[in-house]
């Protein structure tokens, strides 16, 4: 009898960035257009599809009125910014994929999960890739979290980490690095993009049939994404950033993408050498250092997800010689500052034509929603005119090429906050619709102009 034929292996090119195959490289992706991202990939074709079919789920359909969720109850972590990104807590059988800058603190936070997870939940697992058991114990030491039940697995094989999880029979698995996991049956080599594929979909059905929670971390490239295709964020359940500065004590975990809750929505943690510790009220930390009665200074009130914050927009002009000005922005977006710039010159006559202009979000916080326009707007002016912006103004609105000032959402969370924090006056758009019961002791001042926010900011 004739011996059965192996796999075959075949070579293709795979974008890092779309995960799009192509049969032949090129030096710019077809598919997404980014350039220098194809990299080359040996792949099994054939029979080793055998391997896949043994994880594909054996179900029949069901009707969607037969179907109970009441059994499906989240698990409350203690840590209440990471349950609030997550939606309300861990959902069994969720598959979560966590990204960062190198030393930003995602292996910190999971770690800490991890153990808070072992002594309230039930059995943890963590797996390590890239540190030994030792290397996790100091580190678990170092955060007071050395007496623990927490299991720690140092391997890269994706099979003895599934078998480990058979064994173990744990509420939630943390994988650090989904990079670092590779699967026999695939010829390729860690951290390819066939291996983080194809390890990814093998956890997202160990997570949907043994209904353990697994969280995996991804590095990420230099432009700040998630490193590895596209199909990767597809695969998972929720995708959760780590930003922040290196040099800056405050860290933002964003939710990117989320199945099970709301995206965008962040949580606020302060890294110390004890850890990751939660900071219950970002405004009030993000606004301590604040200097009052300083030019080039505001107040933005902006929206993270379901969450108000307070950050203070600083701004700073300098006269240069230069025939190209510098423009620069840290936090805020690069191109509506350059909006904003000409915003300024042309409808209220402020011309930035010999003038340096920096803008700073503090904190290390990055600020991507168009509300905090007339917070930059205001700071800018601000800081040409040397005149200084009330201590209790906050500013909310959006500016736009016509230097009118349009309406943002969710005003009433907004004001609250404001209120809370002991402001008094606030500059927001006269379209937008206010609250039926606003604040006590928050003044609001309607504006339909850049310019009448200007008139009213700084006198």
């Amino acid at each position: 009898m004739a011996k059965s034929a192996g796999p075959k292996l075949k070579t293709q090119y795979v974008c890092t960035n779309c995960g799009s195959t192509h049969a032949r490289w090129s030096g710019k992706c077809p598919v997404c257009g980014e350039w220098n991202t194809l990299v080359e990939e040996v792949v099994a074709v054939g029979p080793s599809s055998a391997g896949r079919e043994r994880w594909a789920g054996q179900s029949a359909p069901q009707r969607l009125a037969d179907l109970r969720t009441d059994a499906l109850v989240r698990w409350s972590l203690p840590i209440g910014e990471f349950s609030r990104v997550l939606g309300g807590g861990v959902v069994p059988g969720s598959l979560v994929l966590i990204g960062g800058d190198p030393g930003i603190g995602k292996s910190t936070l999971l770690l800490q999960s991890a153990v808070l997870a072992a002594k309230h939940i039930g059995p943890a697992l963590y797996v390590s890739g890239e540190e030994s058991a030792q290397q996790i114990k100091m580190r678990a030491e170092r955060l007071g979290l050395g007496n623990s039940d927490l299991y720690l697995l140092t391997e890269t094989n994706l099979e003895a980490v599934i078998n480990a999880i058979d064994q173990l029979k744990p509420k939630l698995c943390v994988v650090d690095s989904i990079q670092t996991m590779y699967v026999e049956e695939v010829h390729a080599s860690p951290g390819t993009v066939t291996q983080v594929r194809e390890s990814a979909q093998r956890l997202q059905a160990v997570a949907k049939h043994r209904g353990v929670a697994i969280f995996i971390v991804g590095h990420v490239t230099k432009e700040g994404s998630i490193a590895g295709p596209k199909v990767l964020e597809h695969i998972v359940d929720t995708v959760l950033q780590m930003e922040g500065e290196r040099f800056h004590a405050f860290r933002v975990l964003r939710s990117i993408k989320n199945r099970f809750g709301p995206t965008s929505e962040v949580g606020v943690f302060e890294m110390t050498s004890d850890g990751m510790r939660e900071v219950h009220n970002p405004s009030e930390a993000f606004l301590a250092e604040r200097l009052l009665h300083v030019p080039g200074s505001a107040v933005a009130v902006t929206m993270e997800g379901t969450r108000p914050l307070l950050v203070e927009v600083q701004a700073l002009t300098s006269h240069t010689q230069n025939p190209l000005p510098r423009r620069t922005a840290n936090g805020f977006d690069y191109n509506r500052l350059f909006l904003l710039i000409a915003v300024l010159a042309k409808r209220v006559g402020i011309r930035l034509g010999d003038q340096d202009v920096f803008v700073n979000v503090v904190g290390g916080l990055t600020i991507d929603e168009p509300a905090a326009d007339l917070a930059a707007a205001v700071a800018i002016a601000s800081a040409y005119k040397g005149a200084p912006v009330p201590a209790d103004v906050a500013v909310i609105g959006e500016v736009g090429l016509s230097g009118e000032v349009r309406g943002v959402g969710q005003l009433g969370q907004r004001l609250n906050e404001a209120a809370k924090l002991g402001f008094r006056r606030c500059i927001l758009p006269k379209t937008a619709r206010q609250p039926d019961h606003p604040p006590t002791g928050l003044a609001l001042i309607a504006v339909r102009s850049l310019g009448e926010a200007l008139d009213a900011a700084l006198g």
